[in-house]
């Protein structure tokens, strides 16, 4: 049976957004260093630069460690397969002025939505999941407290404990 009630978060996250008690501490919780982890070989170009841009500033707000590397990678690969899907959406609404190639016609005859917008909105819905999970969106940010002079470890973890 799966566990109950909200997911937990790490310690990490509870500073940021105020929320760490001593009785809500996990003691034995695993720190990781700060760090911005290699970007994967096989991101696309555009998740590779979406790497480059958010990597430095999770990493300056002392949420990113070389363990995220996996879940950050996924990330970008949404970003980058979004940003593919709505491009291909893009040039093809210049050549269909009356549905912007939002609708396509299948061999039969029929209308039928395009299948890049069930890809763009399958992919920006991940990449939002992913996001927030770092802290990415506006609803997301509005939980963090940040402290950039404790961004780089957990050296005097207690003092925002206590």
């Amino acid at each position: 049976m799966p566990p109950r009630g909200p997911r937990t978060l790490p310690t990490n996250m509870k500073l940021v957004t105020g929320t760490a008690r001593p009785h809500r501490m996990n003691p034995g919780e695993p720190h990781p260093d700060v760090a911005i982890p290699d970007a994967p070989d096989h991101l696309t170009e555009a998740a590779r630069i979406e790497w480059d841009r958010v990597a430095a500033e999770l990493a300056a707000l002392g949420i990113l460690s070389r363990l995220d590397r996996g879940a950050l990678a996924a990330y970008c690969q949404a970003y980058g397969r979004w940003r593919a899907a709505e491009d291909a959406l893009s040039r093809m609404a210049s050549r269909d002025a009356t549905t912007n190639g939002l609708v396509v016609r299948t061999k039969g005859g029929s209308l039928i939505q395009n299948p890049l917008v069930g890809t763009a909105n399958k992919a920006m819905a991940d990449m939002v999941r992913y996001a927030a999970e770092f802290g990415m969106t506006p609803s997301a940010r509005t939980r963090l407290i940040v402290d950039t002079s404790q961004a780089s470890g957990f050296d005097g973890i207690e003092e925002f404990i206590s």
